[in-house]
Order: structure tokens, then sequence, then C-alpha cells
């Protein structure tokens, strides 16, 4: 063990070489300061000689050129160990319990049970006897001393304190006679909320009298919890529908399959098939139908050759995000949808150059009014944003100057 000390001390001083001095000129005095001493005395000079460091009766220079893996290579796995106990810095990215070497040499004494660990732990903290008490709880027993605040400054006493606001005699006799119903009332005029609670404040409305035992001194009570009825479920029959899609029935105009969980791939499939030649359909909603890429793909194909649809929702399914950028790029194709929501998808993060595309894509379109989607990045929402206002404002001037007019029958625009 001792061998490994020189080695040790080898490395420390060669990463610690002294560094050599140097030496600052003096200030200078005034010219007419340096003639008078030039003619009075002489100047001396002094020389300070500095002895080289060394290591070992050798200079530091000498180590340069040390081989520092044959040194390595003859130090001893304890020898090493010592080495990097004093060399090695702390990692600061690990915690501060995990910086410290394992150095547990013990054998394991058999495989860990951690069920069998556990009920071990259990079972000696519950026959872990209790630790005396020196002294006994005795009930009414006060022992030590009882902490009194220190005296408060004047200073602060007088920051704390209200200002006094004269209000007249009239109105603070007014104040000082009414009842915890009237300052209620008048504070549900004046708008102090905080000072009431709901019911309270309904009641002051409707001038029907405060509730007994409601008031700032009252037992305070929970208000109860209004039902209110479940929406049923939709009772859309889907063949049916897509008979009258198919049939191009002119009285189905908006067609809402929201949150109908047994729809097979098939009846999507015949649906988005029958889309293109319907000419009367304008408001198709898919909302949870468990709408997956292979049907959603249909669905891009059908809204490409569209004339009449004129909104489109089909947020809450399982579309992945660059068929999201396929819809949004078959609106292209479609000039009646003005409405389209995708949001709540599969993957709640579309990510930088999924929105960038759909970006790209909705200033390229011209009738896009409203898009349902969450755009994470500034730079997509802000341009999304700017350019559909840009065509809402567009499409309301031409309005204004009667230049556009929609015919949903045709299913283009005129």
């Amino acid at each position: 063990m001792e061998s490994a000390l020189p080695v040790v001390a080898e490395f420390q001083q060669i990463k610690l070489r002294p560094v050599p001095k140097v030496k600052r000129r003096a200030p200078q005095p005034p010219v007419s300061l340096r003639l008078k001493q030039k003619n009075t005395s002489a100047t001396t000079k002094t020389t300070t000689l500095t002895t080289p460091a060394k290591l070992y009766g050798k200079d530091l220079s000498e180590y340069d050129d040390v081989d520092v893996e044959s040194l390595l290579a003859q130090l001893s796995p304890e020898e090493i160990t010592i080495l990097a106990k004093e060399v090695d810095p702390d990692d600061n990215f690990l915690p501060p319990d995990q910086r410290n070497s394992y150095e547990c040499t013990k054998e394991a004494t058999g495989p860990l049970n951690r069920k069998q660990l556990i009920e071990h732990i259990n079972k000696q903290a519950i026959e872990t006897p209790d630790q005396p008490e020196f002294e006994p709880y005795v009930q009414g027993t006060v022992r030590g001393k009882k902490w009194v605040p220190p005296p408060r400054d004047a200073r602060e006493i007088e920051a704390e304190e209200q200002i006094a606001i004269d209000m007249g005699e009239e109105y603070e006799h007014a104040l000082n006679d009414a009842t915890q119903e009237e300052i209620i009332d008048l504070a549900a005029i004046l708008g102090f909320h905080s000072m009431m609670n709901q019911d309270q404040y309904h009641a002051s409305l409707l001038n029907k009298g405060q509730p007994v035992g409601l008031g700032w001194d009252g037992i305070t009570k929970s208000t109860q919890q209004k039902l209110f009825p479940m929406d049923p479920p939709n009772s859309t029959d889907v063949e049916e529908s897509i008979k009258r899609v198919k049939d191009d029935d002119s009285k189905l105009i908006d067609l809402n399959l929201n949150n109908i969980k047994n729809i097979s791939d098939e009846k999507l499939e015949q649906l988005f098939a029958a889309l293109p030649q319907n000419e009367h359909l304008e408001v198709l909603s898919l909302t949870n139908v468990g709408l997956t890429d292979k049907t959603a793909l249909l669905l891009a194909e059908a809204i490409e050759k569209s004339k009449t649809l004129r909104v489109l929702n089909v947020e809450t399914n399982f579309i992945s995000p660059p068929v999201i950028v396929k819809l949004v790029q078959a609106l292209l194709k479609c000039h009646t949808i003005e409405e389209f929501r995708a949001s709540n998808q599969r993957s709640a993060v579309l990510g930088n150059k999924i929105e960038m595309e759909i970006t790209d894509l909705v200033e390229k379109n011209s009738s896009l009014l409203r898009l349902g989607l969450h755009l994470e990045f500034n730079d997509a929402r802000h341009r999304v944003a700017a350019h559909l206002q840009r065509n809402i404002d567009r499409i309301g001037r031409q309005r204004r100057m009667g230049h556009l007019s929609r015919n949903y029958t045709i299913g283009v625009w005129q």
C-alpha cells in the first residue's frame, strides 16, 4: 500500500506545477522628481533568486515525459481505488447519495425476497417496544414556559390602523343600526361577492329575504347540488342514414353520428363512398366514432370530390398526425368546406414538422374560415389565425358588395 503513495504524489504534483512569478514594473515618479533623484543619489539594483520546485529530488520538468499508462499499469486494484478517491472530482449531475462508489465487499447471504423482507420489517416494527417516557403525561399539567410574543413597535401598529373615512352622520347612523340582512343586500348591490355566498346573493337580487341561519354568525351549510339528467344517447340509425346519403335525400342536410361506438369500418366506407354523389349534405359530424387512419384516408378522397359539404367534424378519434395533414390537404380541392375540426386525436402533440405543413396548407386555402386543431407553436397559431381572419374579412367584404352568394343545392360558389 505504501508503494502507491509516491505514484499518487507524482500525479498530484504534475497537475499542480507552480506558475512562474512575473515582476511588475513599479509606477514611475514625475519627471522633475526623477531628475532630482538622478542628481542626488545613484540607484541600486536588487535581484532575487528562486529555486525551482523539486519532487523526490527531480525537477518538475522531468515529469512531463512520464508515461501515465505505464504508471497505472504498475498499480494494484487497491492502489487504483485510493488514487480515484483523491483525484476524481464529484459528478455534479448525480445526487449526493450516489456520488460515492459502492464499497461493500460482503458476499450476499441469499437471494432477495422482497415480500419476506417487508413482512420482517413490519413484524419488527410491531414487536419493538416503545421507548419509556421520562415524564409521564398528566392531563391538565403545564410544563415549561409559555411563549409570550415581544411587544410590537408603535410604528407597525400605526401602519396597520385603518384610515377613518368621514361619511357623514346620516350614513354612519344608518350603517350602525343596519341588520345583517340589510348589509348583505347592500353588499350584493355594490358587488362585494366575497362577503356572501351564492344563496345570499340570489336572495338579495330576487328580494326574497335572507334565509334563516345563514348570517355571518350562523352555522355553515353546504349547498345542495343541482342534478341534471344525462344527455340521451345518439339514436341516429346508421344504416338508414347511409341509405339516405346514397339516395341523395334533399331533406338530409345535417348528419350527426357523434358518440356512436358500434359503427364498423365497412359502414364508414359505404358512407364515404356515397359522399361524392350527394349534393345536399352540408354538415357531417363524426366525433368519437372510432375513426382510424384507414377510414380517414377514404374520407380524404371523398372530401376532394364533395360539392356541398360545408362543415366537417372528426374530433376525438384515432387519426395520426400525417393523416390529419392529408385531410387538410384535401380541403384545397374542396372549395365549399368552411369549418374543419380534428382535435383530441390519438397523438396529443402534432409536432413542429406537422404543424408547419398544416400551416402552409391552410395559407393556400381561400375558403376555410374555422379550424379546430390544437397547435402548440406560436408561429403556427399566429399564421393560421391571421390567414383565417383574412378569409373572413374578404368573404364578408364580398358579401356586403353583393358579389358573393351561396347556393347549397348546387354546392358551388357563385
